[in-house]
C-alpha cells in the first residue's frame, strides 16, 4: 500500500472517531441510524434488540478493524451500565441488560423510566403481561410493572 492510500485510510478512521454525536432529537448517532428498539422484560433482565442501518461508506473500515466502535457506540445510545453485547452485525445487535428491572419478590418487578442517548422511531417495551410501542422517543416514561410466574417449587399467593 503506497503512503497517499495509508494516509486516506487513516484520515477516514480519524473523521469516523471524531464524529461527534447527531443531535438528541435525532435518530441518527454518528454513522447510525436507529430504526427500532425492542425490549423483553423476564424477571428482572432485559433483553434488547436494536434495529439500525449503517453508512455505506463504514462498512470497509468494519470489515478491515472490526465491530469495537460500533459496539460503543450503541452501548452509549442505550445508556445501561453493564449491557452485555451478545451479538452485533451491520444491521442488528442484542444486548443483555442484568437487573434492569427492580424486584420486589414473589415474582414482581418494576422497570423504571429510562433515558436513551437517541430518539428512537419505534420503542416496544414487552413484559409478561403488556406491550408498550412508543413512537420518535428518547425517553422510556414513568416505568411500568409486570409480575412473572412463580417458581415451580413456590406457590402463587392467593388474594
Amino acid at each position: 500500500m503506497n503512503a497517499r492510500a495509508a494516509t486516506c485510510i487513516f484520515l477516514i478512521l480519524i473523521a469516523l472517531c471524531i464524529v461527534p454525536a447527531a443531535a438528541a432529537n435525532d435518530e441518527r448517532y454518528g454513522y447510525i441510524t436507529l430504526e427500532s428498539v425492542q425490549i423483553q422484560l423476564h424477571n428482572d433482565t432485559a433483553i434488547v434488540d436494536m434495529h439500525y442501518s449503517v453508512d455505506e461508506g463504514t462498512r470497509i473500515i468494519f470489515f478491515l478493524l472490526g465491530k469495537q466502535d460500533l459496539k460503543n457506540k450503541l452501548i452509549t445510545i442505550l445508556n445501561y451500565d453493564g449491557a452485555q453485547m451478545q451479538y452485533v452485525n451491520l444491521s442488528d445487535a442484542e444486548f443483555v441488560v442484568d437487573n434492569a428491572s427492580y424486584s420486589y419478590g414473589n415474582g414482581v418487578y418494576w422497570f423504571p423510566t429510562h433515558q436513551f442517548n437517541v430518539v428512537i422511531p419505534r420503542l416496544t417495551i414487552t413484559s409478561p403481561q403488556v406491550i408498550r410501542n412508543y413512537t420518535n422517543t428518547n425517553l422510556f416514561p414513568e416505568g411500568m410493572g409486570y409480575f412473572e410466574n412463580p417458581p415451580e417449587d413456590q406457590p402463587a399467593s392467593s388474594a
